[in-house]
């Protein structure tokens, strides 16, 4: 088994907008950083945002990020211990709060590719429901230790 986890943000202006820039601006570093980390399988990509956005959440300023990772370790050291944290710990500058989850993780069997979709009923399970096998946070999972310093999920 393999861990997919799903996160949105809403952005506060559209992604051309100068405002944005400097999120924009290091997303390729991030996601490059994400394509060479231990434990990184997949990761979506090639949606046009604004339209997945709308599509999936009524909202063009929301944008979608979905990976799927060996372990749940590979993932946390992803997300607290790479450039991703330097850009984690700005986001108040680019992208609003969200009131109801706005990250969840599952398990898939090897070679399984959640689609968008798929991640966005994995979000609304775990708001209705909680944590729960079918989706869940940070907190359900045993070993994970560094989100509790830092409050990803």
């Amino acid at each position: 088994m393999l861990l997919a986890e799903a996160n949105i943000a809403r952005a506060k202006h559209p992604l051309d907008d100068p405002a944005m820039a400097g999120f924009v601006q290091r997303l390729d570093a991030v996601n490059a950083v994400a394509d060479r980390s231990p434990g990184f399988v997949w990761r979506f990509q090639g949606a046009d945002l604004a339209a997945l956005g709308r599509r999936l959440f009524g909202n063009p300023h929301v944008i979608l990020n979905l990976s799927v990772w060996q372990t749940p370790a590979d993932l946390e050291h992803y997300v607290w211990n790479t450039v991703h944290k330097q850009v984690y710990r700005r986001k108040a500058e680019w992208f609003d709060a969200i009131a109801s989850h706005h990250f969840a993780m599952w398990w898939v069997e090897d070679g399984h590719r959640p689609s968008p979709l798929e991640a966005r009923e994995r979000l609304d399970h775990l708001a209705r429901h909680g944590n729960t096998d079918h989706a869940f946070d940070w907190a359900h999972l045993p070993h994970g230790k560094l989100w509790q310093d830092q409050r990803c999920a």
